[in-house]
């Protein structure tokens, strides 16, 4: 090849200087071509550029078909409401809550039946309903736990002060009280609490009120403000019974106790008869 065809060849193979073959493509904001109203939507303000932009379209497309629960405004009704509670998957009725409780739970199924129903009206969803429910039983249990401490650190306390004040006497002493106690109030009166979460039948105080009161029975000092305590009917015809008994003084005559026994009767029945 001549010197003028290398020349020639060299001058074709050149890079040009000038035009847009080799110059780098500039960053341009996607969005400059749309109008003013929709260039300045803040959903917009994310999305970087066209590919961000079709991702997003199709997401949002693929939701159209999803099942969507509309919220109900403040106009709504129950019925508004309802249906809102079914679709989110509350129970179709309020027997249909199950709550996984231990055997030893200390809320009853009265109060659980109670609280279904009113769960159902609120549309709690099952796994709330027995979150509450378990939270509710845990709080309660640990509650008389701690009520059965106290009370136990107060019986233990009491025990040991009436038997160092009795002694040897105590037994007699608590079984007198715990007569009295049967005889004149109902039944779990002394297990009520008292302000300090102690139980009335474990106040040494208490006990030993009692005590007193058996020592003052068994001696007949017991009297009200306007004279002696008044026999119940019942308790009249007991004791009139028992006092003529076949067999007795108020039958014989020659019994020593006989005089006696005649006049009790009779100011027993004139009792009776004044009832």
């Amino acid at each position: 090849m001549s010197s003028e065809n290398q020349e020639v060849a060299a001058t074709e193979q050149a890079p040009t200087l000038s035009g847009d073959t080799n110059t780098p493509t500039q960053n341009t904001d996607w969005k400059a071509s749309l109008s003013d109203e929709i260039r300045n939507e803040k959903s917009l303000e994310n999305i970087s550029d066209i590919e961000s932009l079709a991702k997003s379209f199709v997401h949002a497309q693929k939701l159209v078909g999803a099942d969507k629960i509309p919220v109900p405004n403040k106009f709504a009704t129950d019925e508004d409401w309802n249906k809102v509670y079914e679709k989110l998957g509350r129970p179709k009725s309020a027997d249909e809550y199950k709550f996984n409780l231990p055997e030893d739970k200390t809320v009853d199924e009265a109060a659980l039946k109670g609280f279904a129903d009113q769960a159902h009206k609120l549309g709690l969803l099952p796994g709330q309903a027995d979150g509450v429910v378990k939270f509710y039983n845990d709080m309660i249990g640990a509650e008389l736990s701690n009520a059965n401490s106290i009370a136990t650190a107060a019986r233990e306390k009491a025990t040991t002060e009436l038997k160092t004040e009795w002694g040897q006497a105590y037994d007699q002493k608590i079984a007198a009280a715990n007569n009295v106690v049967r005889s004149v109030l109902p039944d779990g009166f002394m297990s009520m609490n008292m302000e300090d979460g102690t139980k009335l039948g474990d106040n040494p105080v208490v006990i030993k009120a009692f005590a007193m009161l058996a020592e003052k029975m068994g001696e007949d000092k017991i009297v009200s403000s306007d004279g002696p305590m008044m026999m119940t009917p019942k308790a009249l015809d007991k004791e009139i019974n028992s006092l003529t008994a076949p067999g007795s003084a108020y039958w014989d005559k020659n019994h020593p106790a006989h005089k006696d026994a005649v006049a009790e009767v009779l100011a027993l029945r004139e009792q009776k008869s004044s009832v």
